[in-house]
């Protein structure tokens, strides 16, 4: 656990998933008086149990010196949440659990130990995080990750103040960005940047102004690595001008790093063939890797180190994960893919796809996917977007609404099974977001991975599922 200073006044603590606990866990470690809140029972009851004092900030905010909120709370859009509101109101610091990260190292005195590594963008992140912590790892190095993925930031333990040099792979989403006020990376990436949370943000503006907080105020200095394969990143690499950039692409030879016949190219180097990473298969995770490369190249590590990670790389649950196979049919969860955009890898990665997609609609639907139906045999809808989806398909491509996953799962599986292709992939891939049926997209994986054993099982056994 990072330990944290003893801060002036009442700190407030709002919002209790597994961020906000753990920083309730690390205030009142560090003796902080600590007041908590949220709207369910069951966080409130183990922030009380952590020491911190439960009432309802939403009622009665007080004088807190500061707040913490989780990213989820809106600052700004559609409205300032009312406790922001009452933070503002009486002047009280509203920050987040990367605020609190960056306090932990500098009160340490080990801020000169730690390499901090920046990952956003709105697809890919989680993959580039993983993957370059892997990477990292494969080299022998010292190497946390943490952030909007796996642990949360003040559960990772304090660099080894014996060793040269602890590395932190963080990823970074817009809402930790947009909150963020002191942490400071030492090398940044940014993937790409395409319309989403514009609810949160207010519109793509907004959106991008969020992102581009990982490289303000002189932040980066170590290194930057932009994606080049968007309007709005080539416009934030032109914004921000560094002598130590470098730039990736996965669809052109813009970049410095692309990506072209299933290999990462980089000047006269030897190329890097990705033909044979399983877990790094279609053009946007030549991006990733891509990335990945770059920060590689950051950080003094061999191009045989890099390509042999690559391959051994296992992937990422719920990211274009293969779960299973039976006969000719293969089974992908892609329950991460809550937008269009990242559906549009999805369906570019595969051929001869029975596409289970739908759930709560982003803004656009699915008007960006069109080049890809030529690769989708049937789509079969889900959720909240059922209706909505089918009308937008009608006469694209073949459509069932199923509306349940189990119903989805064996509809598609029995249609791929009847057209006996000699391969076909059955793809959830929802490119919507899941609160409308699960908890969220890793409940709607889950829940895939549930029917697709079911189905599996019942065939296996002779009988329909």
């Amino acid at each position: 656990m990072m330990q944290l200073p003893k801060l002036t006044g009442e700190t407030a603590v709002f919002g209790l998933g597994r961020s906000g606990l753990a920083c309730v866990a690390s205030l009142v470690a560090a003796g902080n008086q600590v007041v908590a809140w949220d709207d369910r029972a069951e966080p409130r009851q183990q922030a009380e149990k952590l020491g911190a004092v439960l009432r309802n900030l939403t009622d009665d905010f007080g004088s807190p010196a500061q707040l913490i909120v989780s990213p989820g709370v809106p600052l700004t859009h559609p409205a300032p949440h009312p406790v922001v509101a009452a933070a503002k109101a009486v002047a009280c610091a509203v920050l987040g659990d990367m605020d609190l990260f960056s306090m932990a190292l500098e009160a340490s005195g080990l801020r000169d130990k730690a390499t901090l590594i920046g990952i956003t963008g709105t697809n890919g992140k989680s993959t580039t995080t993983a993957l370059v912590t892997h990477m990292l790892q494969t080299a022998g190095l010292p190497v946390h990750m943490g952030g909007n993925i796996g642990t949360p930031v003040l559960q990772l333990p304090l660099p080894d103040a014996a060793a040269p040099n602890t590395i932190y792979v963080l990823e970074l989403s817009s809402y930790q960005l947009d909150l963020n006020r002191r942490l400071h990376c030492d090398m940044g990436v940014m993937l790409n940047l395409t319309p989403d949370h514009l609810d949160r943000h207010g519109d793509m503006a907004g959106y991008a102004r969020a992102k581009e907080a990982l490289f303000e105020n002189d932040k980066c200095q170590s290194l930057r690595v932009i994606g080049m394969d968007d309007a709005p990143s080539r416009e934030m690499f032109e914004r921000h001008p560094h002598e130590k950039c470098i730039t990736i692409s996965s669809t052109h030879t813009q970049g410095d790093i692309y990506f072209a016949d299933a290999s990462l190219h980089y000047g006269q180097a030897e190329p890097v063939v990705l033909q044979d990473c399983l877990a790094l298969r279609g053009a946007h995770n030549g991006q990733n890797a891509a990335a990945a490369m770059a920060i590689g190249l950051g950080l003094g590590i061999s191009a045989d180190v890099m390509a042999a990670s690559f391959k051994s790389f296992a992937g990422m649950s719920h990211r274009l994960q293969p779960i299973a196979r039976h006969g000719a049919l293969t089974f992908v969860n892609d329950s991460k893919a809550t937008n269009a955009e990242a559906t549009r890898h999805a369906l570019a990665a595969f051929d001869n796809i029975y596409w289970i997609a739908g759930g709560v609609a982003k803004a656009g639907g699915l008007s960006s996917l069109e080049t890809q139906f030529s690769n989708v045999r049937a789509a079969f809808l889900i959720g909240e977007a059922a209706d909505g989806f089918a009308q937008s398909l009608s006469g694209k491509i073949p459509v069932e609404i199923s509306y349940t996953m189990d119903k989805a799962l064996t509809q598609a599986a029995n249609q791929a099974q009847a057209d006996a292709l000699a391969h076909a992939t059955i793809l959830l891939s929802p490119a919507c977001a899941s609160f409308d049926q699960f908890e969220d997209f890793e409940a709607r994986g889950v829940a895939f991975q549930a029917a697709v054993a079911s189905w599996v099982s019942a065939q296996e056994a002779g009988g329909a599922a």
